[in-house]
């Protein structure tokens, strides 16, 4: 595997029906390309929460997974809202989920703690009004 692989994916916001067939599809590539089990459940995981996020929070978004033969790179882009205060929405259980989709089971404020957790790099940038862009990477 000398060029890396690129999976594009693009998300509607407001989908929930929709919601997982990134980092579902994504899971079934790393599968087939042999990467361990444990970096593939910790990109699937960050990827996951970036999706919902995507869909909770945005109108949708690209996502952009780079698989090389040690590291998967992750970037999500959306052209949402944007993040007022990023180091708040850090915090374990921040979250601005409105009541209907709390109601649906998600926007518990964990997506992004649990992408920084989950992997090896991340970095985030945000402009209110103007969206924002995550970079992921889990080494193995």
């Amino acid at each position: 595997m000398s060029d890396p692989i690129i999976l594009k994916y693009t998300v509607s916001g407001e989908e929930f029906s929709l919601a997982g067939e990134a980092s579902v599809d994504t899971k079934s590539r790393l599968k087939l390309m042999g990467i361990p089990a444990a970096a593939i459940r910790r990109a699937t995981i960050a990827l996951y929460e970036a999706e919902i996020n995507l869909v909770i929070h945005t109108d949708g978004g690209e996502i952009y997974v780079e698989i090389h033969p040690d590291i998967i790179h992750m970037n999500v882009k959306d052209n949402g809202p944007g993040i007022e205060d990023i180091e708040l929405a850090m915090s374990e259980g921040f979250s601005t989920a409105t009541d209907e989709v709390r109601n649906l089971g998600f926007g518990a404020g964990m997506g992004l703690p649990n992408m920084r957790k989950h992997t090896d790099e991340f970095s985030i940038e945000s402009e209110p009004g103007v969206g924002t862009e995550i970079n992921m990477a889990v080494r193995f």
